[in-house]
């Protein structure tokens, strides 16, 4: 069974190894919540309700990201902590790859539209973000 797992993953990695161009990093400028996220089983856990968003900020091919809890009015509550990246290319597709002191990791950028971005990590998860909408409550 986890063979025919791991052979599933590779098709799927393959068939999007071009999904992304680089020309449109530029899209991920801005503010995100997770979506769902698919586990290597299939199995899928949705989020409905996020407290806290991630800011993207990149310019070229180096940015980084950070948590920020948004407020009513449209504010955002953040902390000074964000993790760098630098996005590279690997056998044609796109890695965001995060360092820092403790730990390096990279994800997969599977697709990337305007209003919505996948990831995949190298446990084989993948993440589904949508662009925020924040909230403005008039008084």
């Amino acid at each position: 069974m986890k063979k025919i797992l791991g052979i599933v993953f590779l098709i799927l990695s393959a068939g999007c190894a071009s999904g992304v161009d680089a020309e449109n990093l530029p899209l991920l400028n801005g503010y995100w919540e997770i979506e769902k996220v698919v586990f290597q089983d299939g199995s899928s856990k949705s989020y409905t309700v996020n407290t806290a968003v991630d800011f993207i900020q990149i310019e070229g091919r180096e940015g980084y990201r950070k948590k920020v809890q948004p407020e009513i009015g449209g504010t955002y509550r953040t902390s000074d902590d964000a993790e760098k990246f630098s996005v590279i290319e690997k056998s044609g597709r796109l890695i965001i790859q995060y360092i820092n002191a403790d730990i390096t990791w990279e994800e997969t950028l599977v697709s990337l539209s305007e209003d919505r971005f996948v990831v995949v990590n190298d446990s084989g998860i993948y993440y589904h973000y949508k662009r925020y909408q924040s909230l403005n409550i008039d008084p």
